[in-house]
């Protein structure tokens, strides 16, 4: 199918500046997140990941939604809303933070971009953090403004995303550092470029601020590209399970406290600045997390795609915990699997039982990540 009005569930779900784009170049299949479409299938995903390892993808990421804070008490209110200590952020800096409410859970697990001194971008996993910003800002005190603004997120991504970000931006580019970024210009598109990204791999986000060049600027980057392998993809469920990184929805939730996943570096409990969850934080980490995320190997045939439902786990008869992505590595040649269990049951080198949809299956509890878990490849 070629005609972008083929696909639609109605007005009520978004579409992004690139999706004429995507249709155009192939895209076959989307889900939906954050209220918009998103690019799911590019053909088969085993080579889209190989692609991603080997040389470069482009994927539509606009659903990732920014929620944009400015005001002169931005700072503060951006420190509320998370349990990371942001005292030493600086302008042009981006981290990676957890958003917590007031029992501590995890309400999303963005990146956060410091674009000027009082104005910030958080830019989301799937869950409404814009309509939870401006509700804790109608009875915070605090002088700040808080909308979605016009920006639609790609991402570069893969070993040859520095060869093609220098065709497009010259050599300076080469200067920006892991988790820093930059405004930039390309041929009137004005664009934030951060170098992040949701791979493992080496990328880039180019943060569109004009949603009417989003057409212009995918063509741009894939003619830019094309010398050097590039080709239209979609975030790779086994390059993400490989790296340990979450899903939101899938490996962390509401219910889900970072402790559990073994963040206590992005929660400062020590820090004299309030956040919500402060609390219910100090007391989780005093008790103990009642359950660890955990990486398995599951010992059965490759899995033919990833888990769409949550596996149960199993020991000694007895449910202890579920599996929440699962995917088989053909790097690794091995099915691999985040899953939250039981804490006393967190084990490496333990032997479970997941019930998987063909049925009981063996597997044994492994550290995570599964791939380079010293993140040469991304921070290099």
């Amino acid at each position: 199918m070629t005609q972008s009005d083929g696909f639609g569930f109605g007005t009520q779900i978004r579409k992004s500046p690139y999706f004429d784009a995507t249709v155009r170049w192939g895209a076959k299949g989307f889900s939906v997140y954050n209220h918009m479409y998103i690019p799911r299938d590019f053909g088969d995903p085993e080579q889209n990941f190989w692609n991603l390892v080997n040389e470069a993808i482009l994927c539509d990421v606009a659903v990732e939604r920014q929620v944009e804070i400015t005001g002169p008490d931005a700072a503060k209110f951006v420190q509320m809303l998370t349990p990371r200590d942001l005292a030493k952020m600086a302008v042009g800096q981006c981290k990676y933070i957890l958003i917590t409410n007031a029992d501590g859970g995890i309400l999303n697990d963005p990146i956060l971009l410091r674009l000027a001194e009082n104005h910030y971008w958080i830019s989301l996993a799937d869950s409404d953090i814009l309509f939870w910003a401006q509700g804790v800002a109608v009875h915070s005190g605090m002088d700040v403004s808080i909308c979605e603004p016009d920006v639609s997120p790609l991402q570069l991504q893969g070993p040859n995303s520095g060869l093609i970000m220098q065709e497009l931006f010259g050599e300076d580019i080469m200067d920006l550092k892991y988790y820093w970024l930059r405004e930039v210009d390309l041929d009137g598109i004005p664009l934030i470029v951060s170098r992040t990204g949701w791979s493992s791999e080496l990328g880039y986000e180019l943060y569109l601020r004009d949603g009417s060049q989003g057409d212009q600027l995918w063509e741009r980057i894939m003619a830019a590209g094309m010398k050097h392998g590039l080709k239209p993809g979609h975030t790779s469920s086994i390059r993400r399970i490989e790296g340990g990184m979450l899903s939101y929805h899938a490996d962390a939730d509401i219910h889900t406290n970072p402790f559990e996943l073994g963040f206590d570096r992005l929660v400062d409990l020590d820090m004299e600045a309030e956040f919500i969850g402060k609390a219910a934080l100090r007391r989780i980490k005093e008790e103990g997390p009642k359950r660890k995320q955990i990486g398995l190997v599951i010992d059965c045939d490759p899995l033919t795609g990833p888990n769409t439902t949550f596996w149960q786990i199993n020991f000694g008869g007895e449910a202890i915990g579920k599996v929440t992505s699962a995917v088989y590595s053909p790097r690794l040649k091995k099915n691999i699997a985040l899953a939250m269990i039981d804490a006393e049951r967190a084990n490496i080198g333990a032997e479970i039982e997941v019930v998987t949809k063909s049925g009981p299956t063996p597997a044994t509890i492994v550290e995570r990540p599964f791939y380079d878990p010293k993140k040469k490849i991304v921070a290099a």
